[in-house]
C-alpha cells in the first residue's frame, strides 16, 4: 500500500512531466501553421544569390522590394531606369520583353473557359501557376544583368498587371510612367515602334489605343493603392528631374544620390547603365536630361484629331492635360535642365557620334565576358541580416 506522501509526490512528478510536454508541444506548434484544420510545416523562403565580377554575392527572393516600371511605350520608361540605374544600389537593365508576354499568356488561358477548365483538372490551379510564374519573373529579373542589392524592372506593358504581380512580390513598388498621349503617338509613328493592334498609319487610331491603354493601367495603379503604385509624369521628370527623382527615391526608400542627375556619365561603362543596342530611346538616353522631345509633337497632331481628341482620348484631360493647346504649358524648366539642352544643341555632332559609338559595341566590349552566377539556399528569415535599408540578406 502506497503511502499519502508517496502519491503526492508522484503526483507532482506526473504534473511536472505533463507541465514539460506542454512546453514542447507548445514550441513545436510555433514551427507550424494550422490551415485548414490541419497542421502543415511552415516553409522557409528560398533565397538564391547572384555574384558580379568581383564574386560579391547577392541575394534575391520573393518577397524582397523589387521595382517595376512601366506605362506606355514612349512614355520616359527608358529615361526612368537609366536615372535608377546610375543610383549605386540599383539595377534595371534593358528590357526582357518575356516579363509582360508571359503574363498576358497566362491571362488568355485565365479567360478562356476551355483552357481554364483544362488547366485545373491538370491541377493547375491560379496558386500553382502563380507561384510557378513569380519564380519565372524574379530569376529573370535578377540574371539578365549584373546583380544589386536592389532589382528593378523596366518592361512597359508589365503594368497592365499590377495587381498579380502585387500579389506575387509582396514587397514590390510599381513607377507608372505618364506621358501626353498626343507626344507618345506622334513619338510611337515617327520612330516606327512596332505595338500589336496599333495602325501606324492612323494618328487617330493610336490615341486611341493609347487611352485605352492608359485608362487600364491608370485605374489598375490607382487600386494597387498611393504605398505600392506611384504615378510619374515624363514632362516634370524632364523639367523638375531632381524634385521629382527625391520623391520617387523616398517612395523605394532609396537614399538620394546626386549621380543620377548624370546617369550619362555612366552609360556603358563597368558598374553602370547598360544600354540596349536595339532599344528605340537608346541614342536619346545617353544624353543628359533635356527638353528636346517635348515639343516635337505639336505640329503632327491632325486636324481631324484635334477637333475630335475629347472624344478620341478622354484620358488626357483625366491625367491633367490640356487637350486643346498647341503647345501645352507644361512649366519652366530648371536652369540645370536648360543648361544641358543649350550644351547639347551646341555639340550636337559630339552626342550623335557618341549614340552611334553604342549601337555599334557589344555587350563584352564594355562588361567583358563575366556571367551572372547564382546559387540557391533555403534561409530562414531570423537568420538573414538586416542592412541599413530594411532590406534582408544571409550572411554569417
Amino acid at each position: 500500500m502506497i503511502c499519502p506522501s508517496a502519491m503526492h509526490r508522484l503526483s507532482i512528478k506526473k504534473t511536472l512531466t505533463y507541465g514539460v510536454v506542454v512546453v514542447i508541444l507548445v514550441v513545436t506548434v510555433n514551427h507550424w501553421l494550422c490551415r485548414d484544420g490541419a497542421f502543415v510545416m511552415v516553409p522557409r523562403e528560398t533565397v538564391r544569390y547572384s555574384y558580379d565580377s568581383s564574386n560579391r554575392a547577392y541575394p534575391y527572393y520573393q518577397s524582397m522590394p523589387l521595382i517595376f516600371i512601366g506605362g506606355m511605350p514612349r512614355s520616359g520608361t527608358t529615361l526612368m531606369r537609366v536615372m535608377l540605374d546610375a543610383h549605386p544600389e540599383v539595377r534595371c537593365g534593358e528590357e526582357t520583353r518575356v516579363i509582360p508576354r508571359i503574363l498576358g499568356l497566362k491571362n488568355q488561358w485565365q479567360h478562356s473557359e476551355k483552357e481554364s477548365k483544362r488547366l485545373l483538372e491538370a491541377g493547375l490551379s491560379d496558386e500553382v501557376l502563380s507561384s510557378a510564374l513569380a519564380a519565372f519573373i524574379l530569376e529573370v529579373i535578377a540574371k539578365h544583368a549584373e546583380p544589386a542589392p536592389r532589382l528593378c524592372n523596366k518592361d512597359p506593358f508589365t503594368l497592365k498587371y499590377t495587381l498579380e504581380l502585387a500579389k506575387m512580390f509582396p514587397s514590390a513598388k510599381f513607377l507608372l510612367m505618364i506621358r501626353d498621349g498626343r507626344a507618345v503617338v506622334h513619338s510611337i509613328i515617327s520612330r516606327t515602334v512596332t505595338i500589336s493592334g496599333f495602325d501606324l498609319k492612323s494618328f487617330r487610331s493610336c490615341l486611341e489605343k493609347w487611352n485605352s491603354a492608359m485608362e487600364n493601367m491608370y485605374y489598375l495603379c490607382m487600386k494597387a493603392g498611393s504605398s505600392r503604385c506611384m504615378p510619374v509624369y515624363y514632362e516634370q521628370l524632364v523639367l523638375h528631374p531632381e524634385e521629382v527623382m527625391r520623391k520617387v527615391l523616398g517612395f523605394l526608400d532609396i537614399p538620394w544620390d546626386e549621380i543620377i542627375l548624370h546617369h550619362e556619365e555612366l552609360i556603358n561603362k563597368p558598374g553602370g547603365i547598360s544600354l540596349s543596342r536595339i532599344e528605340r530611346s537608346t541614342d536619346q538616353v545617353v544624353k543628359p536630361v533635356n527638353l528636346d522631345a517635348l515639343s516635337k509633337w505639336i505640329n503632327a497632331v491632325p486636324d481631324d484629331v484635334r477637333r475630335d481628341i475629347r472624344k478620341i482620348a478622354p484620358m488626357l484631360e483625366k491625367l491633367g492635360y490640356d487637350p486643346d493647346a498647341y503647345p501645352p504649358n507644361y512649366g519652366q524648366a530648371d536652369k540645370f535642365v536648360q543648361d544641358n539642352t543649350l550644351e547639347i544643341k551646341k555639340n550636337e555632332a559630339f552626342w550623335q557620334k557618341k549614340a552611334l559609338d553604342i549601337q555599334k559595341m557589344t555587350k563584352s566590349a564594355y562588361f567583358g565576358s563575366n556571367v551572372n552566377r547564382s546559387s540557391e539556399m533555403a534561409v530562414p528569415r531570423d537568420h538573414r541580416l538586416q542592412t541599413s535599408n530594411g532590406n534582408t540578406s544571409s550572411g554569417s
